[in-house]
């Protein structure tokens, strides 16, 4: 995803200047396998798109000078890479949200604002990051969170004084995919298989067919959209593994196809919200959603229905989402 962005980037990086007058440049990258590389005055974003072991061993290659004391920790990287903004697309942990929290945090204490693409700060630190963002004068942005780079937090930033009072939809799209190949006569190891080869599931899957990721970004929303206080544990969730093939291929037969169904309700003492497959009509917007597609519907005191639906996005719409997210944070 980072290279990606690197290269959504790149391709903008005009339009960012005439229309909003973002420049930019690339100061610091930093993986598990790379290490933390760093230049204040800019990496080599070819070199870049190229990066690897050897890449990394060799810093000259990246444009970077041979440091004496190469920086050992998040903190030690963002100083030297003088950094203003802060893109964070490390994987999901469920548990703790780590290590992106601890990223976001030390850059926002830097003084960079902090982009994230990972659902698991939102869920076990959105206010203190919130807060702090706040404190010191800096943006923490999240919208490629939930459906990409569909703007959903973003939206009800321009929706003052509204009341968000419920909403569901489809927000895993492993899981329609994996349904959508058992509909066709797959059995679900079958269809996992299918996914993964397609380069829709990751190879341990577990969190999207045990309904974790659903869980997750349900629970970002209720957090942020709903302003209410809500663990993962709190979200009654159900996955799609228990699901045979013949359960899942009658359904569609009688019109009421399975789908991995998000909801949550706001109730007397607090937020009720549930992760579970459920059978839609065939008809119906969710039943209507397909492959790697994703819905949401908003039920708010101003509007009854507020519907967004994302039709198969692309390689390019996660990085959209950042780069969004980076022209709020930096844009005059």
């Amino acid at each position: 995803m980072n290279r990606t962005l690197v290269r959504l980037l790149e391709d903008r990086a005009t339009e960012l200047q005439d229309r909003d007058s973002i420049g930019f440049r690339i100061t610091g990258i930093a993986s598990r396998r790379l290490g933390w590389i760093a230049n204040a005055s800019g990496l080599d974003t070819v070199s870049l798109l190229t990066l690897n072991s050897d890449s990394a061993s060799n810093p000259s290659r990246t444009g970077a000078p041979e440091p004496h004391t190469p920086p050992a920790n998040v903190r030690e990287w963002l100083a030297a890479a003088h950094a203003d903004v802060l893109f964070e697309a490390t994987s999901l942990s469920v548990k703790d949200g780590q290590p992106a929290v601890d990223h976001i945090r030390a850059a926002l204490e830097h003084g960079a604002h902090a982009i994230t693409a990972n659902k698991g700060p939102i869920v076990h630190a959105y206010r203190e990051l919130r807060d702090l963002a706040k404190a010191q004068g800096k943006r923490f942005l999240f919208e490629s969170t939930v459906m990409d780079g569909v703007p959903i937090f973003s939206l009800f930033d321009q929706m003052p004084a509204i009341h968000l009072q419920g909403f569901h939809g489809i927000l895993n799209s492993t899981t329609n995919v994996i349904l959508g190949e058992m509909e066709q006569g797959l059995s679900f190891d079958e269809a996992l298989q299918k996914a993964q080869a397609l380069g829709v599931a990751e190879t341990d899957a577990t969190h999207d067919i045990d309904g974790w990721d659903a869980a997750v970004k349900t629970a970002a929303l209720i957090l942020v959209l709903m302003d209410v206080p809500v663990k993962i544990d709190d979200i009654q969730r159900e996955g799609i593994r228990d699901l045979t093939m013949q359960a899942v291929r009658n359904a569609r037969r009688d019109g009421w196809p399975f789908k991995l169904v998000c909801r949550a309700q706001r109730v007397d003492d607090g937020v009720r919200a549930s992760v579970a497959p459920e059978k839609v009509l065939a008809s119906s917007p969710m039943g209507k959603i397909a492959g790697t597609s994703s819905y949401v519907y908003f039920e708010t005191d101003i509007f009854p229905g507020l519907a967004i639906t994302e039709e198969n996005p692309g390689l390019y719409a996660t990085a959209y989402g950042m780069l969004a997210d980076f022209v709020r944070a930096v844009g005059t």
